[in-house]
């Protein structure tokens, strides 16, 4: 994938450096030079200086074949004009936008822009929002028989029964969260936009389970 990452501080440095290490095709933009000492050492993607709502410096960074972006400067405004830019005139499918007055999340998720607040920040939400289908495994047992997963649910799930998501002897959801609250408690329940899915799987279910996200249940 290829990945513009706007805004070099501590998140989108650790951003960039990920999703460089991971394989991804990634662009950081920064007004200032000296930011970009901090990406790590396994960063191989390209640094432009200059502001990430300027159609030069985005242009440069090869927006118009962009699949995601991350806007994540320490500006609110910045953010949210830099993703509504790669939303209207770019055309990029994955954005997420970095802002520090939770209050306004309301609003820009009615312009269709994700966004996620200081306070519950963390790199692999952002990961989660511009690799969406791009599934999270977060712990495995000792032999590597069992493993979980974490993900958003993907919009064409949303409605379903959540125990519609098992599958067989090697796929099950074992918890979700939803407005930023665990449960546990997932049988009578059904799926919603924007909930956050764990699933224990053996190696087959693994292997399974990006055919469930991608395209529905096998």
């Amino acid at each position: 994938m290829h990945v513009v990452v706007i805004g070099c501080g501590r998140v989108g440095s650790d951003l960039a450096t990920q999703l460089s290490e991971e394989g991804n095709s990634v662009v950081v933009i920064d007004k200032t030079r000296d930011s970009f000492r901090r990406l790590g050492s396994g960063f191989t993607g390209t640094t432009i200086v200059g502001s990430g709502f300027d159609r030069d410096i985005l242009y440069q960074a090869e927006a118009t074949t962009a699949d995601a972006l991350a806007a994540v400067t320490s500006g609110d405004n910045t953010n949210i004009l830099c993703a509504r830019i790669a939303r209207n005139k770019y055309q990029i499918q994955n954005i997420v936008a970095r802002i520090y007055d939770p209050r306004r999340a309301a609003i820009y998720k009615k312009l269709g822009i994700p966004t996620v607040a200081t306070s519950t920040w963390t790199t692999l939400q952002v990961k989660r929002w511009l690799l969406p289908v791009d599934e999270q495994k977060v712990w495995d047992s000792e032999t590597g028989a069992l493993q979980l997963y974490e993900c958003i649910l993907p919009d064409h799930l949303a409605g379903k029964p959540i125990t519609s998501l098992n599958v067989g002897n090697d796929i099950r959801v074992v918890g979700l969260i939803r407005g930023e609250v665990g449960r546990l408690d997932t049988d009578e329940l059904y799926s919603q936009e924007d909930d956050v899915l764990q699933f224990m799987v053996t190696n087959q279910g693994a292997l399974q389970l990006r055919e469930l996200l991608s395209a529905g249940a096998p």
